[in-house]
This record gives structure tokens, sequence and C-alpha cells, in this order.
């Protein structure tokens, strides 16, 4: 009875689908005698695209249903639009060719592993009536949305190949109340645009800025808006999780966020074109599944570390990968898999790896904690964009050494000493009269005007800092004295001031008191030069970028490669990272009012002076000769040497590829789209500072080139260099330290510094469940993706039609590999001691990696993504 049963459905189901399939079949019979009809142009097509996926593997659902939408001829339509003929009555829109259908969607077997799937699609087109093509528009008529990678029609007249760069979901089309177009890879300013065109390039930027809709977006919808940072806290939860708005107004002023339209702590939300591609996305969930693994495997026990052998036990796994095992992890296709079965080095599995910054050898001494070190970290290491040349009055403020904890100003036999106590750097130098210029400081002084702000909401404790360091002769740094400034009232701070000591109780001392500058520079770095110089402070521009320029424009195609995945990563650290009591809040120190100090910070931020030369002088440590030249007063400083190279690089290169498009400063100021993206970033990007008078007036190319330079530089090269190397220095947590509990020794803990020096110092930090926590996030942070797009490279070869753009981004591709070889060639000199210094540490962190196409993930401490990304 059941076998009847179901041979009576299969009867059934054949006689449903039958009937379908034959008019299917019979109009793929006429398709073909159309197409075949010689009235006609007949273009042949390629689509490359991506269907629906989780994470590495095809929607199966998704792909069975698509199949039967494509038998009831429900299936992906491209019609070619005119670049040259109009239609006089609908705005003298392009004309639209006839609709070509992908072929084989039912046919092709796809595999279960998420990739780029080709098919064909040929084009009837009547050149006599419609001219030629220069855009396309796409019509989904399946369940599921795909992710249109890319379309090339070969054969046009006169052009022979045309391409267009897509890189966009396309969602079923009655979810949509427009056409989705997407135009070939020409480019053109507003006014040089082809006529028919120019109504499908307004039509689109009015799309993407939402057209005034409001309310809840969805998934497909594409526009990009601004709002303010209202999404951090959840009252709703209660007092503890309130937190201010930033943005709107004068007391709390930041950059715009992407609006998501939905509420303040569900910011789900995202321009669906900016979600991560499913390699990054594969690579960041396996990253963080692994890395709670480890977090969960070495959370058991106390909360603090007893010893250094306690912290060192965190890298070590309880499995070593088998070398076969390792060959087999490199033929799976599924990302997910090869990243959570991935070990660098020496890692083990599910452990965490060894950080650089100290040795795998037990034999070697804790170099990672000399003075030396801790200087050359300044410089060259994970945060080097602080230090700044110190005032006379800062120096002789040292020299006076109020409240001197205990006799630390012993000269050594080669050295005078001063009636004020202070060590005076050998006496030729002195008599030269430029000793003071040989004096730099690592300036944290600033906090003093929070920590009454900060000691309101936590319990931490926090000192305000100056590090006082000085440039020996063979050009390394070495530290003369720190500073705390503790806040004992109302405007009123004691200064305390420790000095380089090896033993005893003065050696401890100045081992915490380096703790709490590595505190304060790892928060000022965290939230500051990194979240708010680079992620927070960029968003707009890519906000305003989709809004105001379109894709057809040259600075549209020069700057989005450089916004790529930003925004998704923004919304994920809304997320996961800086909400009320979420790991930032928890793990620095300035807890509940961390994302308020950026706030403060925010209030002098200066885009011009990100420009890197100018930061350099600024900060005084590079001065400009004859108005052209720039000389290094620390000529030994890997960051600025290899970043001075990159950002002349970047500007040559910006220069030269604007100057294409405007040949005058007129026809900069009459495009409509540049002026009004300009305008925009000023008023609402970044409009809690539009009044300031930094801003410039974009009338002139240098402005422009200046402007795009120095996004390009906060995007690329400056955000590497704080961003790939923190778990190097910072997964080793004594020497990053992000917190500490416990405020200087009184004379009265002296005797326990005595004893246990050691244990004082690690009581006082990160605890383990912190470090923990700051581990599992640095090491996330630290990866490149396998689909990662270094700077001199392109996510599409064909990225433009214009073959003088292709030759300037040539030129800049290999001026980049040249700066690898300079590198490559630095760190290999000895002379140049701060390059790698006592730990064995190379500096890589500005190494560009445009010659690495290799796509493999993982830490490497090298690279120069293109975008402000992870």
């Amino acid at each position: 009875m059941k076998m009847f049963s179901n041979f009576y459905l299969l009867v059934h189901l054949l006689i449903f689908l039958l009937p379908p399939l034959f008019l299917y079949l019979s109009y793929y019979k006429r398709r073909s005698h159309y197409l075949s009809n010689k009235d006609g142009v007949k273009f042949k097509g390629t689509v490359v695209l991506m269907k629906k996926h989780v994470l590495d593997m095809t929607n199966i659902r998704a792909s069975i249903v698509d199949r039967i939408y494509e038998v009831f001829g429900r299936r992906v339509s491209f019609q070619l639009v005119s670049a040259t003929v109009g239609d006089p009555n609908d705005r003298d829109m392009g004309k639209v060719g006839e609709p070509a259908y992908i072929e084989g969607w039912i046919t092709r077997i796809g595999s279960l592993y998420a990739d780029e799937i080709q098919f064909t699609v040929n084009f009837n087109w009547d050149e006599k009536t419609l001219g030629l093509p220069g855009a396309v528009i796409v019509k989904n008529h399946h369940r599921y949305e795909f992710l249109l990678k890319r379309v090339t029609v070969e054969g046009i007249p006169g052009k022979g190949r045309m391409h267009f760069v897509c890189n966009s979901w396309v969602y079923p089309a009655y979810k949509y109340s427009y056409d989705r177009i997407f135009f070939a890879n020409d480019t053109y300013l507003p006014s040089r645009t082809p006529k028919p065109l120019i109504p499908y390039r307004e039509d689109e930027l009015r799309v993407l800025r939402g057209n005034g809709a409001y309310g809840k977006l969805q998934e497909h919808d594409r526009v990009y808006d601004y709002d303010v940072y209202n999404d951090l806290g959840d009252p709703s939860k209660g007092e503890e999780y309130e937190r201010p708005v930033l943005g709107g107004s004068r007391e709390s002023p930041y950059p715009r966020r992407g609006r998501t339209g939905r509420p303040l702590t569900n910011g789900d939300y995202l321009p669906c074109d900016e979600y991560f591609g499913h390699l990054k996305y594969s690579d960041f969930i396996a990253s963080k599944l692994k890395a709670d693994k480890a977090s969960s495997v070495k959370g058991k026990g106390e909360e603090e570390f007893g010893s250094f052998k306690d912290v060192m036990d965190l890298y070590k796994g309880s499995m070593e990968m088998p070398s076969f095992i390792s060959k087999i992890i490199d033929w799976i296709p599924f990302e997910t898999i090869k990243e959570l079965l991935r070990t660098d080095g020496d890692q083990k599995l599910f452990a965490f790896p060894l950080p650089q910054v100290i040795s795998k050898d037990d034999d070697k001494p804790a170099l990672w904690s000399t003075d030396k070190e801790f200087a050359r970290q300044m410089i060259a290491g994970l945060h080097p964009v602080l230090i700044r040349a110190a005032k006379e009055e800062e120096i002789r403020e040292f020299n006076k050494q109020p409240e001197r904890v205990s006799n630390q100003t012993e000269a050594s036999d080669d050295e005078d000493e001063n009636e004020d106590g202070w060590v005076i750097p050998p006496t030729k130098e002195k008599e030269e009269g430029d000793d003071n210029k040989r004096f730099f400081i690592l300036d944290h002084s600033y906090l003093k005007e929070y920590q009454r702000k900060i000691y309101d909401l936590t319990t931490n404790k926090v000192y305000a800092s100056k590090t006082l360091v000085y440039l020996e002769k063979d050009g390394t740094l070495s530290p003369r004295g720190i500073m705390l400034i503790d806040a004992v009232g109302e405007d009123e701070y004691v200064k305390r001031f420790y000095y380089p000591a090896e033993d005893g109780v003065n050696g401890a001392l100045w081992r915490i008191a380096k703790a709490f500058v590595a505190v304060n520079d790892s928060g000022h770095h965290q939230l500051v030069s990194h979240w708010l110089y680079t992620h927070a402070a960029i968003e707009p521009f890519v906000i305003a970028t989709n809004r105001q320029l379109s894709v057809m424009h040259p600075i549209y195609k020069l700057l989005s490669p450089h916004y790529r995945d930003t925004m998704n990563m923004n919304s994920l650290a809304r997320q996961l990272l800086i909400h009320a009591n979420g790991p930032v809040e928890r793990n620095f120190f300035p807890g509940k009012f961390a994302m308020s100090l950026t706030s403060e910070i925010y209030k002098s931020w200066n885009l011009m002076d990100h420009a890197l030369p100018t930061d350099l002088c600024k900060r005084g440590v590079a001065a400009m000769e004859n108005n052209k030249t720039l000389r290094l007063l620390i000529s030994d400083y890997p960051y600025a040497v290899d970043g001075l190279e990159i950002y002349c690089a970047i500007q040559n290169y910006v220069s030269s590829y604007s100057s294409l498009y405007y040949t005058t400063d007129i026809s900069l100021q009459c495009d409509v789209e540049l002026q009004t993206w300009w305008t925009e970033l000023r008023e609402l990007g970044h409009g809690d500072l539009k009044h300031e008078t930094w801003w410039p007036n974009m009338q002139t190319l240098s402005s422009l080139t200046e402007v795009c330079t120095i996004l390009i530089w906060l995007a690329s090269a400056y955000h590497a260099s704080l961003n790939f190397g923190q778990y190097a220095y910072a997964g080793f947590v004594p020497n990053r330290p992000t917190f500490i509990r416990h405020p200087m020794p009184d004379p009265k803990e002296y005797d326990e510094i005595e004893n246990d020096p050691e244990g004082l110092l690690l009581k006082s930090i990160t605890s383990k469940a912190q470090a923990l926590t700051v581990m599992s996030v640095l090491e996330i942070l630290s990866m490149h993706s396998s689909d990662e797009v270094y700077i001199g490279q392109r996510e599409d070869k064909e990225w433009t039609s214009d073959r003088r753009a292709v030759e300037v981004f040539e030129r800049f591709r290999e001026e980049l590999v040249r700066i690898e070889k300079r590198i490559e060639e630095r760190n290999k000199d000895e002379r140049l001691k701060n390059r790698i210094g006592e730990v064995g540490v190379a500096y890589t962190l500005l190494y560009p990696s445009t010659s690495d196409f290799r796509r493999v993930a993982g830490i490497s401490g090298r690279g120069v993504p293109n975008s402000v990304s992870v």
C-alpha cells in the first residue's frame, strides 16, 4: 500500500512538472532561433557570481528553490542600456535592450563550497537603434539573492570588450522599487557623462542616499545615511548600562556612523554591499571560536598571575599538530575548518601563539623588559606615533626632581652630575649646544584632565605621565625618567618622579612606573590612535562617498578600495567591543569613561594634521629644511622612515591620477558631485566640527590631492602600523598591560617589594581573566584574512577602462615593490639598531606586501591592506 502511495505521488509530481518543463525547453528553442536572427548584433556575455551561502557552504535550500523558479520561467535577466541613444519620451534615458538570461542555471551543478560560478549570457543588440551600451540592468526573479561579482561583454563595436565591476548583492526584483543598474568600468566626471546615462547616474545616487526614507532599513536596502553613536548603552538593563550619546552636541562631539533605522541597541543593519566577503567572514568566525576555545582552556584557576611562569603557561597547548595533518589542511576547501585547525609557527592546536616580543628559548633573559626595548617600542613598536620633542622647561622639571622617592642619581664614572642631581649626557654634546634636542617625551599628561572623571566611574588607578628619553650616539633611545601625575583634589596634582634602576626597591618602583606608562600608552593606542583616528573618523568618508560620488566618478574609483569592510568592522566593534560593559570597558583603564574620553579628544581632531610630514614636524621629531627637505631628528625611526616612503608614493599616485581628470582648478570647482561630497563630509559626516577653520575649501587640485592622500594613508599604512602588530607586542600582557588595579607602592610596602618584586608587579597589572580576554581579541585583530587585498593591489584587475589610470596605478605598484626591498635591506643593516632591537623583532608593520598574492590568512606582523579592517 505504501509503495502504491509513493508511486501515486511520483506520477502526480511528474504531471505537475512536465508542462512547465516543456514550456522551458520550448522557450530555449525559440530563444536560440531568435538569436540567430541577422537583424541584430550578437554579444556574448560572461557573468560571474556567488550563490547565497552560509559561511563556506552553498545554501542548498536556496540552490534547490532557485532551480525550481528557473523551471517556472522565473529567471535572472540582463538588459544592456545604451550610452549613446536616449529615449526622448523618458528624460532622454538610455534605451534598454531586450532581456538576456543566464544560461545553464539548472544544469550547472555547483560545488558545496561557496565559490564563484561563471555563466554565459547571450545578448541580442540592435546597434542601429540602440547605439553603444554603457550599463546593464539586472533583474533577479529567483527566490534568493546572489552576489554579482562582474559582467563582461565581448564584441562591442569600436571597443571590443566591456567590463562591469559589480561586487553587489542582487536581491529578488520584487524587493526593489527601482532597477538594479551597473555601469561599465568607464570613468566620467559628471559633466563628461554620456547624456543618456546621466539620469541613471543621478537616480542611482538617490537610491543610495535613501531618498529621504526613514524607519527600519531592510536587509536588501542599500541606503547610506548618518547617525550619532546612540547605540553604545542599553538603559533597559539598568543604570549600569546607560551611556551618553556621542555626536550631535558640543559636550560630546563625534564622527557620524551609518544609520541602521533599528532600535538603539540592535544595530544589525548595514548596506548589503558592506558585509564581509565569505572568506573574511569565515576567517573571522573561526578565529573567534579558536580564540574563545584557547581562552576557556586556560581560563581556569586563580584570578591573578603568581609568577611570570604562569603567564608563559598561557601559550602552552596540549596538542601538537602532526605535519601530515598540516598538509591535509592545505587541501581543505572550507576556510572555516582551515582556520580552526591552522597554527602559526610553534603554536599548538587551540592554544595562543607565542607573541614575537618574547623569546621561545627559556635560557634567554626577559629582553622585552629592558629599558632599551621599552624606549625602542616608542618608535618601532605597536604605537610609534605619539613620541615628541621635549621642551626645555620639561627637561628642567625632571632635573628639579621634586619628591624623589629614593636616591637614584649616582653618576657613573664616565658621566657628570649637575647640582640638581641630573645625569648629564656626554660633555662634548653639551658643549655643542644640541643637547636638549636629543631629549624626547612620551606624553600622556593630558590624562590629568580626566582622572577625576575616571575615578568617579571606576575603581581603576590612573596616573597621567610623561616619560623622558634620550637619543644616544648609536641612534638608540634610553629612558631617563618617568613623571607620574596624580589628581588629589579639584585642580590639585602631585607629581612623582622615578628614574632608571636595576635592583632593590628602586628597581621595582621603576618597573612599576614603566607599567603605568605602558597602560596609558595601551589605552591611547587602542581608543584614540586606532579606533578614533582610523575606524571612527573614516566611516563618514565611506558614507559620503557612496552617497555623493557615482561609481563612474574618478575619485570614487580612487578611494573605494580603501573603504572595504570598514563599516562592517565598525558595526561589529559597536556590538562586540566598545558597547557598555564590553571588553574595552572591562579591560582598559578608562573603564566606563573610555568612549567619552575619545569624544573629548575628538574636539581637537584635525584631518590635515594626519598628513605624515605634518604630524612628524608638529611632534618635533622632524624638521623641514629650505621648505623642501624633511629631516628626521631621530634618523633611525623605523615607523617614520618606512612611513614617509609609503606616504610619498601615495601622494605621487594621487596627484598623477587626479590630474588625468582635473586639468585645471576650475574643472574641479565645477564638479558638482565632488563639491557636494566635500560639503556633506564637513557639515554632516564630521558636522560637530564643521565650523573649524582648518577645513580646506576644496577649490584646488592640490587640496584634493592632499585630502585623498591623507585618507588613503590613514586607511592603509597608518592603520596597519597600529593594528597588525597588536598580538606580537601586546599578546604578552606584562609588556603592554591595559589595566592597573593598585597605586604606586608607598614606603610601607617597600619590604614587600624587596622580598617579591615580581609578585607585586603581577598583582597590580591586568588580571588573568582580563589577560585572556585581551589576548583573544588581539589575536583576531592582528590576523590578515585569506582574501586580503594589499596596497598596490586591486580586487578586480579591470577596475577601469582608462589605460592612463592603469599605467599610473602600475607605477604606484612598482614603487611599493621597491619600498619592500628597501625595508628588507634596512632590516639587515646592523647599524640601524632600532629596526630589530634586543628582542629580535624586525620592524615590518609597514612592509607593503604588494608583491604578495598568496592570500594566506594568519598573524604575520607585516602587510599593509588597502583599508581599515581586520
